[in-house]
């Protein structure tokens, strides 16, 4: 009796589970079988089935129910509850697998996109969609295009492969690989990848970019490319709503118009505003033939428009050119006119002299790039070494020229006092002159040494014997070489002074404290 009840209940189970599986035909105008075709059941006219929850709408349907297969052909209508609408000219249905192929100008619809192809096939079991003939995809932010993808209808995740193109109003995302969200706008990209709009275009080899925020983060060699600039790093942010963008490591922003390029640990770019803002170890490099200028500083800073642009460095200011070397507390280039301010506390090397003063003013050309003249606001003070000494130059103000990049002149105004080591044509020393005068010395160079000096009235002073020079004469007042804090190279403008680390580390501790 036992035995009897458990083969029932499994016959029931069986029977059961069958008729789960059974293809069902609800409707049709005309059901018939034709010997061409003995295992299938063939319906014409206005054709409707369903299976375990999905329907199956078409003209003429051949149904095998042992093998649980229905063939379809002639506006194939399948509904999946009441989001999923799939409309196609042919369409075959496994009843075991559940998987419907469908060919023939197919549309698929959801609550959130349309998929429009050539061929697809559905898996209802896994609620997935994929094509490889190339397939459409229109949401309400974006049309999708690419060569072959999948559909995840439950995550409403799209994998697409092979000439990807996501485009909207505003820009248009190419790509072999990408991962997209039909409801969010969200695109993860994969592999090498382009982003263009009318601001700027982007690329990237791995990033994260939301079409309906327009917020995007790459994250591997990454670039955004402007008009006129180029900005990359290894990690990038950009917010194209206020036109801000954010770089971290290996920072480079590339001025492709004034040739210059920008380095550092990290950057953040603001458009309309034309300024760029860069921090660890920042690096400006104005490239000029044969010989760029490294400029450093703790902080960096480039504003303005192109045919005005400004650059200005704070805190532990170095710079470095082949023949010009230089140090400050900040430093202001106006690229237009040529003007560089050193400000606060400054010193500069050229052509073996030490200069130094309140302020001091570099000015170029800016067509030529070459150095035309230089002004030492207030205290100013010039060093040359000599192997007896050192020849000074020391006024209120001084003035000088330069032509093809070499001091040629330089005019000492108020109060202007000298020490100067007196060589004669063998270069033996003949004597050491100490003078000073109420108004302007003129000095000129040659071969970056002192050639004539040259009075604007009678100075007090005298030439004394070498031997004979007083101690106490032989360095003006306010006297400093500075040599071991000048940059040797491009790389010792990193290199920071004690004295100038323990100001910046007072200054931000003072900060803290306000």
């Amino acid at each position: 009796m036992k035995k009897l009840l458990f083969f029932v209940i499994i016959f029931i189970s069986i029977s059961g589970f069958s008729q789960t599986k059974k293809i069902k035909i609800l409707k049709a105008d005309n059901t018939f079988t034709d010997p061409k075709f003995p295992e299938a059941t063939i319906s014409m006219g206005n054709v409707f089935i369903e299976h375990e929850g999905a329907t199956l709408r078409c003209d003429k349907a051949y149904i095998y129910q042992e093998r649980k297969l229905v063939k379809a052909m002639g506006n194939v209508v399948i509904n999946q509850g009441d989001t999923i609408v799939q409309t196609s000219k042919y369409a075959d249905y496994d009843a075991n697998s559940k998987i419907a192929t469908s060919w023939g100008n197919v549309v698929l619809k959801d609550d959130v996109m349309t998929l429009q192809t050539d061929t697809l096939k559905f898996n209802r079991e896994t609620q997935q969609l994929y094509y490889k003939s190339g397939g459409t995809i229109t949401d309400a932010t974006n049309v999708l295009k690419s060569r072959i993808g999948d559909y995840y209808l439950r995550t409403k995740k799209f994998q697409a492969f092979t000439n990807v193109e996501v485009t909207n109003i505003d820009s248009k995302v190419v790509s072999n690989h990408l991962d997209y969200y039909t409801n969010t706008g969200i695109a993860d990209l994969h592999g090498p990848s382009t982003i263009t709009s009318k601001q700027n275009s982007i690329y990237t080899e791995k990033g994260h970019h939301n079409s309906k925020t327009n917020i995007s983060h790459f994250l591997k060699n990454s670039k955004i490319f402007y008009n006129d600039r180029t900005i990359e790093g290894d990690s990038l942010y950009y917010n194209k709503n206020i036109e801000f963008a954010s770089a971290t490591g290996n920072i480079i922003v590339v001025d492709t118009i004034n040739k210059s390029i920008i380095k550092g640990g990290y950057a953040e770019y603001f458009k309309l505003k034309d300024s760029v803002f860069i921090i660890k170890k920042a690096v400006a490099i104005s490239i000029i033939e044969k010989d760029s200028v490294f400029i450093h500083g703790d902080k960096l800073m480039v504003t303005g428009k192109v045919e005005d642009r400004i650059v200005r460095a704070f805190n532990r200011v170095k710079f470095f050119k082949s023949d010009l070397q230089g140090k400050c507390d900040s430093l202001i280039t106006f690229e237009k006119t040529g003007l560089t301010k050193l400000l606060v506390n400054p010193v500069m090397w050229t052509q073996g002299n030490q200069i130094t003063g309140d302020t001091i003013h570099l000015i170029s050309n800016p067509k030529t790039e070459q150095l035309d003249s230089l002004k030492i606001l207030n205290n100013a003070f010039m060093v040359q070494k000599d192997s007896a000494g050192y020849s000074q130059l020391k006024g209120k103000f001084m003035y000088g020229k330069f032509i093809n990049n070499a001091l040629k002149s330089l005019n000492v105004v108020g109060n202007s006092e000298v020490v100067f080591y007196v060589r004669n044509d063998l270069q033996d020393l003949i004597g050491i002159t100490r003078m000073q005068s109420s108004k302007n010395i003129f000095i000129t160079l040659v071969n970056n040494e002192i050639e004539t000096i040259n009075y604007i009235d009678n100075p007090e002073g005298k030439t004394y014997p070498p031997s004979k020079l007083p101690k106490s004469e032989e360095k003006l007042k306010g006297f400093i070489w500075r040599e071991k804090e000048r940059p040797l190279n491009k790389e010792g403008i990193f290199i920071y002074d004690d004295i100038d680390t323990k100001k910046t580390e007072t200054k931000e501790k003072e900060v803290t404290k306000n």
